[in-house]
């Protein structure tokens, strides 16, 4: 059976880089498919060089910001006579795009005021069957309608060449890092200040990872902007532990980021995008949650040894009774203050040893 078919996934880099386990559902099934992916332009780096994806589709901020180019773009998309669309997140945007490309399955998440664009939706899974998370698991059912039954434990995979691979080793060797010993990316912040645990307990855990591993080479994921934040955290920790943190390494591009990754023995920090492209690459991690997100969707092949979280909802439970995801996103900061470090020092301490 030769099909056509589109997947639409705008928004994050961990967004797009998780609906990418589609196209590989569907070869798998169908290998002669001819599929398309439609992303937000920034993100692509994360599927880069995917076997799995025939071709893109970029939306633009252009497209982003105009109305008529909007329109635009999915009349485009109609030309190319898709049989089957999938949108991921039922978005205006990706409505607009599902209807103009007429194609005779559409198929999306419920929402009851979009579910007439599409042919078949489905309603979000609240709790997870696997240790997938519900992020994976809810994706997959969108695979039903065209009777693909991919298994939970399909993966994320970011694929990176030889040459960027050797192109981050002989980086990281030009800056005196040995990768015989234990080499830490630590994710010091996250996609906004709610999801970004406060700094001077980030610090302080930086402190304890050193104290742990004495040969311990520390890098931190940051972006040009970001510099002055990681700064501050790069100043708050103890001179002893400064001397190890290789402060002016990192990616200039994400996919310098990706290649320098692949070399580290785990990626420590803030839940988002860096933790599931380390993921992607297999990687370790242990991930710190902000108290406000859902562990259950995000928290994606958790198995207490390669993949490690923690959450405020862990330790303090009764912070959470009765509260709706609203309120608690409204305390993001009274929260952050609740989550102490000395909570989880042991896990991350155990976590850390059981790396080389």
């Amino acid at each position: 059976m030769c099909l056509k078919v589109l997947v639409i996934q705008q928004k994050m880099i961990g967004d797009v880089l998780t609906s990418s386990i589609l196209f590989e559902a569907i070869k798998h099934k169908y290998p002669d498919a001819e599929t398309h992916y439609v992303i937000n332009s920034h993100t692509y780096p994360v599927v880069e060089h995917n076997p799995f994806i025939d071709n893109f589709q970029f939306v633009t901020p252009e497209v982003e910001a105009s109305k008529k180019q909007l329109f635009a773009f999915s009349k485009q998309l109609k030309k190319e006579q898709y049989d089957v669309v999938i949108d991921v997140y039922s978005k205006t945007s990706s409505n607009i795009m599902s209807w103009f490309s007429k194609a005779k399955t559409r198929i999306s998440k419920y929402k009851y005021y979009t579910a007439f664009l599409y042919t078949h939706t489905f309603k979000d899974k609240k709790n997870p069957e696997t240790n997938a998370g519900l992020a994976i698991e809810n994706r997959l059912q969108l695979l039903k309608p065209l009777n693909i039954e991919a298994p939970k434990t399909i993966r994320p995979k970011i694929h990176l060449t030889e040459l960027e691979k050797n192109k981050a080793s002989t980086l990281l060797k030009s800056a005196s890092i040995n990768l015989n010993k234990p080499l830490y990316m630590i994710s010091v912040i996250g996609s906004s200040a709610a999801k970004t645990y406060p700094a001077s307990y980030m610090a302080k855990l930086i402190n304890k990872l050193v104290s742990e591993k004495k040969e311990a080479q520390i890098l931190f994921n940051y972006i040009p902007k970001q510099e002055s934040e990681a700064k501050f955290i790069y100043d708050l920790c103890e001179p002893s532990t400064q001397k190890q943190i290789y402060f002016d390494v990192f990616g200039k591009s994400l996919r310098d980021f990706l290649a320098i990754t692949y070399h580290c023995n785990a990626l420590i920090g803030n839940e988002g995008g860096a933790i599931n492209m380390a993921k992607a690459l297999n990687v370790p991690t242990f991930t710190i949650f902000s108290p406000w997100i859902k562990k259950e969707a995000w928290g994606l092949f958790e198995d207490k040894k390669q993949n490690v979280s923690v959450h405020l909802k862990d330790f303090k439970p009764e912070l959470y009774y009765g509260k709706t995801a609203r309120t608690l996103k409204k305390n993001w900061k009274h929260l952050y203050e609740q989550f102490s470090p000395n909570f989880f020092s042991e896990k991350l301490e155990k976590f850390i040893c059981d790396k080389i």
